[in-house]
């Protein structure tokens, strides 16, 4: 029953904050809210709050350094989509390892980059502003609604 009670919350509380994300992307004038891999960022923030990938350095500095990575082989690396891609995925996910900073779905960034041929912008909006609505809310719902200690001081 425990586990029906999570999946329900989790998916619950994933509709409230994309829905406040789509709505600050498509009926304001504020800009672009809405990265594709948050969906999946709601999967740890809801669902596994405790995980070390759902702390919220790991949620801001993993879609940050990977969506830098994929920028820097979009604008600077002269090569085909089909290489530059996969090298993004790759040298994203060693700096997220690296740095310490690992959230899985961030590793999908630089495809999103890269295919959607974004410009620098994109770092502020959707990126860093997506990335601070979305640990706000989950520090919201996971130690005020729910009671959780998040972030977890692991």
């Amino acid at each position: 029953m425990g586990n029906l009670k999570q999946s329900i919350l989790a998916g619950f509380f994933s509709i409230i904050t994309i829905a406040v994300l789509t709505f600050l992307t498509y009926k304001t004038e504020f800009g672009i809210f809405l990265l594709a891999s948050f969906g999946s960022s709601m999967v740890l923030l809801y669902g596994y709050p405790e995980s070390p990938f759902a702390k919220p350095k790991n949620v801001f500095f993993g879609h940050l350094v990977t969506s830098l990575v994929g920028l820097f082989f979009l604008n600077f690396i002269p090569l085909p989509l089909y290489i530059i891609i996969p090298l993004a995925v790759g040298f994203g996910v060693s700096f997220m390892i690296l740095l310490n900073v690992t959230h899985p779905p961030a590793g999908g960034n630089p495809i999103i980059v890269i295919i959607g041929s974004v410009s620098f912008d994109y770092l502020f909006s959707p990126v860093i502003t997506g990335s601070i609505i979305i640990i706000i809310f989950a520090i919201i719902i996971n130690r005020f609604i729910l009671k959780k200690s998040y972030p977890s001081l692991k």
